[in-house]
Parts: C-alpha cells; sequence; structure tokens
C-alpha cells in the first residue's frame, strides 16, 4: 500500500476531526491522494516515521540558512508544495495560503538537506551495511550522499532503486563503481591488467547507472589517465585517495575531486618515488601552509575546477585524547563495534603521550581546507565513516570541527550543503530557494549560538516528506556492524 492509500482507520479519525473542527469546506482536507502531485509514493514500511505529508505546508519564524553561504535570516517563512519550495522570506512579506499546513519554527533553524561526499555503505569489515547506515544518515539530516568508492556496488544499485521508489528510507544515494588501486594496493579492489581492463570495468558499471568511481592509493598514474578518460567518456566521473599519485599529477590528468586533503597530499612528501605511495609523512609536520608552492598547488585545483573533501571526523577519531563516541553512537553500535571501541579506548587511555603530533597536524589540515575555501575552491565533506564515526553522525561532527576550524556558521552549511551539490552536478538541492526540491532539516535550537544544535534534528524532510528522525533512529539500536 502507498502512502496516499493510509490505513482505514486513520481516513475515519481523519474524517471525524474534519466533520467536528472545520468550520467550512474549503478548510477541509481532502485525501491525500487528491492533493498531493509529487508523484511518489511510500510503502508500508515507511509511513510509521512520516508526520509531515501534506501537499502545502508553511513554516513560519524560522532561522533560515539557505546553503548559499550568504547571512542568516531571521523570522522566515517557507512553503512549500508537492515537494518543492514555492515561497522562502520575511514572514511579513509571504502570504500563507489559506489551505496550507502551518508550522511554527520560533526557536528553530532550518538548513538544507545534508550532501554527504564522502560517505560510504561500507566500513572496515563489513562490505554493505546500507540499509542501517540509510538510516542513520536520512535521521542526521543527510538527504542525499555520494557513496565515494563502494565494496559492493551492486547491492548499492539495489538500495538506491528502493529507496528512489520509496521502498526504503534513507537518503537518495548517487552511487559509486569499485574501487581501483594498483600493485601492491588492496586485493578486494580493481587491480588493474591492462587498459582494455580499466575500460571494460567502466563500461560494465556505467550501463548499470554508476556515475562516479574512486582511485585509491597505490593507483599508477598511467592506470588514472585511462580511468578518467574512460569516465568522462561515460558522462562519469573520478575522485581519489591519492598517495602515489601527486594532487598535482592528478589535476593535470583531469581527477574531478580529491579526498582527505593535506592528509593525502604527496606532492610534499620527502623521499617520495614517482607513482609509488611511499615518503615520509612529516611534511605534514613542518609544512607551512601559506607558503607560496602550497597556495600554487591550491590555485591549480582551482583553476582545473577539481573539488576538494574534509573528512574531518575520521581523523579526529585517530587522536587519543579526542577518540571519544558520543552516547547516540555507542547505542546504535552493534555489540562487536562496541566491544571493538571499548578496547580501544583502554589502549588510548593506557598511553602516556598527549598525542600533540596528531593534533597538530589536524590543525594544519583544517587550516589547509580553510585557505583552499577563502582562495575560491569548492570545499565539500563527508564523514568516511569507520572506528566508531557513524553514518550521519559523522556528518554532524564534520560541521563542529569545521566551525572549530574557523568557519562561520554559514561557510560550514555551505560546505555540507550547497558546494556538496555543486560537485555532484545536481542543481535541484542543497541550497533553499523557490523551485527547489523540499530536502531540508528542522532543528531545535539557533545554530549560530551553539553548533552541537546540529545533532538536535527534529524533522528530516526528503522530497517533501516529513520524516521524524527520532522514531528513525529507534530501529537501529545496537544494528550497525551486526555480524
Amino acid at each position: 500500500m502507498s502512502l496516499p492509500n493510509l490505513p482505514y482507520l486513520y481516513f475515519i479519525m481523519t474524517f471525524l476531526l474534519c466533520f467536528f473542527n472545520c468550520k467550512n469546506k474549503s478548510e477541509k482536507h481532502e485525501p491525500l491522494s487528491n492533493r498531493d502531485r509529487r508523484n511518489i509514493s511510500l510503502s508500508d514500511s515507511l509511513v510509521p516515521y512520516v508526520k509531515h505529508y501534506e501537499g502545502l505546508m508553511a513554516f513560519i519564524n524560522c532561522t533560515l540558512i539557505d546553503g548559499t553561504g550568504k547571512s542568516i535570516k531571521q523570522n522566515q517563512t517557507v512553503i512549500i508544495e508537492n515537494g518543492f519550495f514555492k515561497k522562502v522570506g520575511d514572514n511579513a512579506k509571504i502570504q500563507i495560503p489559506q489551505n496550507a499546513k502551518t508550522i511554527n519554527l520560533k526557536g528553530k533553524t532550518v538548513i538544507p538537506g545534508i550532501v554527504g561526499v564522502h560517505n560510504h555503505l561500507h566500513i572496515p569489515g563489513f562490505p554493505f551495511v546500507g540499509e542501517v547506515a540509510s538510516k542513520l544518515y536520512l535521521a542526521a539530516g543527510v538527504t542525499t550522499i555520494q557513496t565515494c568508492g563502494s565494496a559492493s556496488p551492486q547491492k548499492e544499485i539495489e538500495l538506491a532503486e528502493r529507496i528512489e521508489k520509496g521502498e526504503f528510507a534513507g537518503p537518495d544515494i548517487i552511487t559509486s563503481g569499485p574501487y581501483f588501486t594498483g600493485p601492491g594496493g588492496n586485493p578486494n579492489m580493481i587491480i588493474p591488467r591492462d587498459e582494455k581492463h580499466i575500460r571494460d570495468t567502466i563500461q560494465h558499471w556505467t550501463n548499470k547507472g554508476v556515475r562516479w568511481f574512486k582511485v585509491y592509493r597505490n593507483t599508477r598514474p598511467n592506470d588514472l589517465k585511462v580511468i578518467i578518460d574512460e569516465a568522462h567518456k561515460q558522462n562519469a566521473k573520478v575522485t581519489g585517495h591519492l598517495c602515489s599519485i601527486t594532487f598535482e599529477q592528478a589535476t593535470k590528468l583531469g581527477i574531478d575531486g580529491i579526498e582527505h586533503g593535506l592528509n593525502s597530499t604527496s606532492d610534499f612528501r620527502k623521499n617520495k618515488t614517482f607513482g609509488v605511495c611511499d615518503g615520509s609523512r612529516g611534511y605534514i609536520d613542518s609544512i607551512d601552509i601559506s607558503a607560496k608552492e602550497v597556495k600554487q598547488l591550491q590555485q591549480f585545483m582551482i583553476d582545473e575546477d577539481v573539488f576538494l573533501t574534509s573528512t574531518l571526523a575520521i581523523y579526529e577519531s585517530s587522536i587519543p585524547k579526542r577518540a571519544y563516541a558520543d552516547e547516540r553512537s555507542i547505542a546504535a553500535m552493534s555489540p562487536f563495534l562496541l566491544a571493538q571501541y571499548q578496547e580501544r579506548r583502554k589502549r588510548y587511555d593506557s598511553l602516556q603521550s598527549t598525542e600533540n603530533t596528531r593534533e597538530a597536524r589536524l590543525k594544519r589540515i583544517m587550516a589547509f581546507e580553510r585557505q583552499f575555501f577563502e582562495m575560491g575552491g569548492t570545499l565539500t565533506a563527508g564523514v568516511d565513516a569507520g572506528r566508531h564515526v557513524l553514518p550521519g553522525f559523522g556528518d554532524q561532527r564534520n560541521y563542529e570541527l569545521l566551525i572549530e576550524a574557523g568557519f562561520s556558521t554559514e561557510e560550514a552549511i555551505q560546505i555540507m550543503t550547497g558546494n556538496g551539490a555543486e560537485a555532484l552536478e545536481r542543481n535541484d538541492i542543497g541550497i533553499i530557494q523557490e523551485g527547489k526540491r523540499a530536502d531540508f532539516v528542522i532543528l531545535n535550537g539557533i545554530l549560530e549560538q551553539d553548533a552541537s544544535v546540529i545533532k538536535k534534528v527534529e524533522t528530516v524532510f526528503k522530497n517533501g516528506f516529513g520524516y521524524d528522525a527520532s522514531l528513525l533512529l529507534k530501529t537501529v539500536q545496537g544494528q550497525f556492524g551486526k555480524e
């Protein structure tokens, strides 16, 4: 049964409420099937999590951050109709339609749905955690993800289709093909035998609808050249977690995006061999972020339209004095992952070192990203889930770390929403603007005053349907990483 055909008891209750409370015919609620034109139906399994499905809604008195980087606006009205933003503006300037359901959001913040650009559906040891991860993402306000490399591409494709059809709760999934690497790399990834192997692999997965491929640390320069060439021929794009190849080399070859920022920048490694993932990592400890050669590299990336993806939360999780899971993550972890986390914490707690080196590296990684953004680069963000950094929750932590890095509230939200949509060439999402798709998040509090409000997700709207975040989270307790 689809959402418009709600259970019979619901219709009876709705009819009785309207009969006693509606003053005239114009105020009565028509059945959803008559007033919803989104052409999207939700399965019975999703209905319990949807608390708002009206075709016409008005949200008044909200604090609005629109995802463009523009100043935060107070006392705003947002009207959505049939899954799209119809009107956005000052309370005093927006006339609310008579038949719209009106919700007062005083004291609350509205942001666009988060667009995650490094949001896997697998974690180390688990090739596919998609069903639980999808619910975590959506409950945390993440409405679109690019999976940035897949350990189970076919399962990703199938889950993406189920979500698109309204059969499962989750963000829109922009799927990835299998990882490419090189000799000495992970044997579970594609290690190209020859040029034909690369082209056949890309054609196979693009024929299935995949539009992103990721290269990993051991990829050879000549292989990357072929990967980019074939991907672009098939209207697909390439990003990479680099090591054997420098950012400059990858940019010259035409890569579309690069992951992890300074932490994977081998351009400044000492004793590095061309095309080999080697060399000292000490460059991170001594590099001057404002140095001419750093800025030249960043400017080259910007000139060639190469975006950079920030993954601060997963790096932070390796710093003992910072590597703590919050209560929500602990509740969602499987017993297996929880035991791993507890063992890791014991190990960290026994360390005498305060890990000042890794802390200083985090600050330099932050500064590198800040400078890239200030120079005009497209900086995006993604969780890269692992350890105790869970899907969705890690995206929220990224926001807090971007604030710590010196970004303003508006800039951090832009990085996580509008910039993500731009990098993925999705002009229908990412910002709150008339005509765009109604993907947005209601936060219980004023985000500008308190960065932790990013965690206080009340309702997540995707395609105009409002999901109850707390109800979604209840379904995944103890389930993430279950053996």
